[in-house]
């Protein structure tokens, strides 16, 4: 068996350093766009809102109008997102399997998104925020078997009132006919970045409905996430059943890479076997089923520092899937959590992804856990995989250590360690195509547990109440609550213990509470 790897102190990126790459990756914040082939043609029916009751063709939530506003020439489209819906506008379009498609329209307001789902790709998704009209601009590619895909446009949450207009996607199809009667407008779910393969295969997000309390399948809504090392590195040795019940996920650290390229393995660690006293297979799987019956989850995490699985490919998508349920049916596992440090590809992860949610169903629990120069742009790839698979995506729960200084959502460069280095950078997460039920702070138990940004769980809790609230921020106030926030994941369960607990004590119990 290869030895264990678990996470070990990295070296602290400099300011300098750090905030270089990042003016790197916000160069790709909007994708890039290719002109359409002769043959092409325009497939979007009514994309400039101007037929039957204007709505012709498209899903809206209720309370669309039509506008014609006094600075721009035609009627356009006027959205006004809530606290719990982002005003999403879609419509259902034929396409041709293995072609390329150019997304199109005139946009105005804050936080305005444009892309498309179900491309059998990597779906596309850009954005905008501004007072004056503006144009969004991208393409795909739809894959093998593809005949159809959803154009969507929508605001963001509690945010301003948008405006759309001219919205057209250019691509080799069938013209559709001139649009005649009518379409009422009806309520649309929360807006997802794509399209799961299965029809079975569920959303763990927050529901559309206002009233909604859980982020996935069985989980309160607010959640904490520990880790659990399967290997001894002078943290508390523990069982499964060890795990305080404070925690909802249990990411189970780690898998292992197999000789088949995106193949994934699992074997309990023998030396933390026998500091427990000889935990075998069948206990630990019993340990999963009882915490499933308390209500928790447990997830394979995929990778670590020194992770070396790569999914880059459509072969090695499927064999990590396939690898993956096997796992999962085997020990009684929930889903996966993706912690590659090590690069991933936002197009065959996703297809690797989606595919494993089909497999496992509406019980699927995926989550994340990026560097935090991974999410400083959707432009990054890390970034891209998780708008791709937002529609089984669960939570996100980015590294806020070993990091150094990073760039927040106003371009102000913040040091780890501190509050405003949490909610100014999940900022740029919950402003770029994240629901806030997705996005979780993670950060380490102890000072032991990494190289740098630890911070004592009364500032995780602070860091909750301004994202949540906005109350308790430090010098940094984002323009904008987000009472949904996901919560908070903790590197690791073990060095918790060490420490006392203060993130199952504290923070989890601050979680459990916000309403």
């Amino acid at each position: 068996m290869p030895p264990a790897r678990h996470r070990r102190a990295r070296g602290v990126r400099t300011a300098t350093a750090g905030t270089a790459a990042i003016a790197i990756g916000l160069s790709c914040l909007v994708l890039s766009t290719a002109g359409a082939q002769a043959a092409d043609i325009e497939l979007i029916t009514n994309g400039g809102f101007e037929s039957g009751n204007h709505l012709t063709g498209w899903t809206c939530p209720p309370g669309t109008t039509p506008v014609t506003p006094a600075d721009h020439p035609s009627t356009a489209l006027r959205v006004t997102p809530t606290g719990s819906d982002a005003g999403e506008c879609t419509q259902t379009v034929t396409v041709k399997p293995s072609s390329t498609y150019t997304l199109r329209s005139e946009v105005q307001g804050p936080y305005v998104y444009l892309g498309a789902r179900g491309t059998g790709g990597s779906d596309p998704s850009t954005w905008s925020s501004s007072t004056s009209w503006n144009n969004l601009s991208t393409t795909f590619t739809t894959g093998a078997s593809t005949t159809s895909v959803t154009v969507y446009v929508h605001g963001w949450y509690g945010q301003g009132a948008y405006q759309v207009d001219n919205v057209s996607l250019i691509g080799p199809g069938t013209p559709t006919p001139t649009p005649s009667g009518s379409t009422t407008a009806t309520a649309t779910p929360t807006p997802t970045a794509s399209t799961s393969p299965s029809p079975t295969a569920t959303t763990p997000t927050t529901s559309p409905s206002p009233t909604a309390t859980s982020t996935g399948p069985g989980l309160p809504k607010h959640l904490l996430t520990g880790y659990w090392q399967n290997f001894d590195n002078g943290a508390t040795v523990q069982r499964i059943s060890d795990v305080p019940a404070a925690y909802d996920i249990i990411a189970v650290s780690f898998a292992d890479a197999t000789a088949t390229p995106g193949a994934i393995s699992f074997t309990l660690d023998s030396t933390l076997s026998s500091r427990l006293g000889g935990y075998t297979d069948a206990q630990f799987k019993a340990d999963i089923a009882a915490k499933h019956a308390a209500g928790k989850k447990v997830v394979l995490s995929i990778g670590g520092q020194n992770g070396t699985i790569s999914v880059s490919s459509s072969a090695s998508a499927t064999n990590f899937a396939n690898s993956a349920y096997t796992l999962i049916q085997q020990y009684g596992f929930d889903g996966v959590d993706i912690d590659l440090e090590n690069g991933v590809s936002a197009t065959y992860m996703g297809q690797a992804l989606h595919t494993l949610a089909g497999k496992v169903g509406s019980g699927f629990v995926l989550t994340m856990a990026p560097q935090t120069i991974d999410m400083q742009s959707t432009g990054m790839e890390y970034f891209k995989l998780a708008l791709n698979v937002k529609d089984v995506l669960t939570i996100v729960n980015m590294q806020y250590y070993n990091s150094g200084s990073m760039l927040g959502c106003d371009g102000n460069v913040y040091s780890q360690g501190t509050v405003n280095f949490l909610t100014a950078l999940a900022c740029i997460q919950l402003k770029g195509g994240l629901k806030p039920s997705q996005v979780g702070l993670g950060v380490p138990a102890s000072t032991s547990a990494a190289g740098g940004g630890y911070v004592n769980a009364s500032v995780v809790n602070n860091a909750l109440d301004c994202l949540a609230a906005g109350t308790n921020c430090g010098t940094f106030k984002p323009d904008t609550k987000w009472p949904g926030i996901g919560g908070a994941m903790t590197w690791s369960t073990n060095h918790d213990a060490k420490a006392g607990g203060p993130i199952a004590g504290t923070v989890g119990s601050h979680l459990h509470a916000m309403p």
